[in-house]
């Protein structure tokens, strides 16, 4: 695996790319560990945890547009500092709690800020990097995000070995302290040049256009149902395998290993293959298909008493699921960005990118409740929502796409 296929060039796609390992280090670490934290520390339930959760989540997933919309008006760049340094105060403040009220306050600032910084930078990546290069970058992203949770993830395994107060303490401070980091490194990038309303459009500043853009609300719901397979990797599989499989408790943690490998060595390269609209609504069509066929081989790894042939069956789940997921990356981002006009930006990609917190709001109760209540029928069923987003997913680009008058659309690369 050639270097360059892993670093991004030289500007501002490397400089996006260290402010998102910097922060994603310290996130590896508090997903490890908050959890704990939060519990042994602080003190909470699982049902206040998970319900502070909950409702931070919603909470996020509601203003991360007005938040983007805030990025079109008053510059992307200013904007996404402010957003990291107030998760970077967020997640401080999670040090001081100990009560549930403040613990609820301190977990829906982090939420809010955490969604309007994903619609700032999106917004910043649009406004600096060619639209031929928009989905290239975001993959060098996706790859650096990854890699640096694998980091933070194993800082973060040394505070659960420790188990005390202090360890936790820390791998949460230093997570504040790489939104901190971030902040400066995000500095360094250039101001976007700032876009002219489109012709024939509403001005940037006067509504969330957004809001009444219906065929792009319904490519949004299609994707957010395709971002169903991140709690499906990271909450139902793990119950799954101790639950219902032969396979040892390791293999939990081999699959994750598998899949952030496989995102870091081999996302930029399945982003090369899209190209234009058509071809990321294919990329997206060909992901529901594959996810799709990785539910069923998950459902199989339930069958037989032996220890390995679950084992191997899982491995083989786990290697087709991430090939979808990273499909769907690839075509995903190409249609989030291109349909969005140019100077609206960080409104539409606060509204795309609302489906990730949606997702993770409603995904692990429905996923748990379908496939460890039905088994191999709820596989089936995941896999078919999987095969219905994917497929339905070209004519809502077509709609899209006709219905956006010529003249407010972003120049794309050379349709395919």
């Amino acid at each position: 695996m050639r270097v360059s296929r892993i670093i991004p060039p030289p500007g501002p796609p490397r400089t996006l790319a260290l402010a998102q390992l910097t922060n994603s280090v310290g996130d590896g670490a508090y997903y490890v560990c908050s959890v704990l934290y939060f519990s042994r520390v602080v003190g909470l339930s699982p049902t206040q945890i998970g319900a502070a959760l909950t409702i931070g989540w919603a909470l996020g997933a509601v203003v991360g547009v007005p938040l983007g919309h805030l990025a079109d008006r008053r510059g992307p760049r200013g904007i996404a500092i402010l957003m990291s340094l107030a998760t970077g105060a967020a997640i401080g403040s999670l040090l001081l709690v100990r009560t549930y009220p403040a613990f609820l306050a301190a977990v829906c600032l982090y939420t809010c800020c955490q969604c309007g910084l994903a619609a700032a930078r999106q917004a910043l990546l649009a406004g600096l990097v060619e639209p031929a290069r928009r989905t290239e970058t975001r993959a060098y992203l996706q790859s650096t995000v990854n890699a640096g949770l694998a980091l933070g993830a194993a800082f973060g395994g040394i505070a659960l070995q420790l188990d005390t107060e202090a360890s936790y303490l820390t791998a949460l401070a230093t997570d504040a302290v790489t939104f901190v980091l971030a902040a400066w490194v995000l500095g360094r990038l250039p101001a976007p040049a700032k876009q002219l309303p489109s012709a024939g459009g509403r001005p940037a500043g006067r509504a969330l256009t957004v809001l009444r853009d219906r065929p792009y609300a319904l490519v949004s719901l299609l994707n957010m149902v395709m971002l169903l397979y991140m709690p499906l990797l990271s909450v139902v599989l793990p119950l799954w395998i101790v639950q219902r499989t032969g396979a040892p408790g390791w293999t939990v943690s081999a699959l994750l290993v598998l899949n952030t490998l496989s995102v870091v060595l081999f996302q930029v390269r399945m982003a090369a293959r899209v190209t234009g609209l058509r071809s990321a609504a294919r990329a997206v069509r060909q992901a529901g298909i594959v996810l799709l066929l990785a539910c069923v081989c998950f459902a199989v790894s339930a069958a037989g008493t032996s220890a390995w042939l679950p084992v191997l069956v899982l491995l083989l789940a786990a290697c087709v699921q991430v090939f979808g997921e990273m499909l769907l990356g690839s075509g995903s981002w190409e249609i989030g960005f291109a349909l969005a006009p140019a100077d609206k930006q960080g409104q539409y990609q606060g509204f795309y990118g609302a489906g990730t917190a949606v997702a993770r709001l409603i995904g692990p109760l429905l996923l748990t409740t379908l496939i460890l209540s039905w088994g191999t029928g709820g596989w089936l069923v995941v896999g078919a929502l999987f095969l219905g987003a994917g497929l339905a997913m070209g004519p809502a680009v077509r709609w899209a796409e006709a219905r956006r008058p010529a003249e407010m659309r972003e120049p794309t690369p050379v349709r395919d």
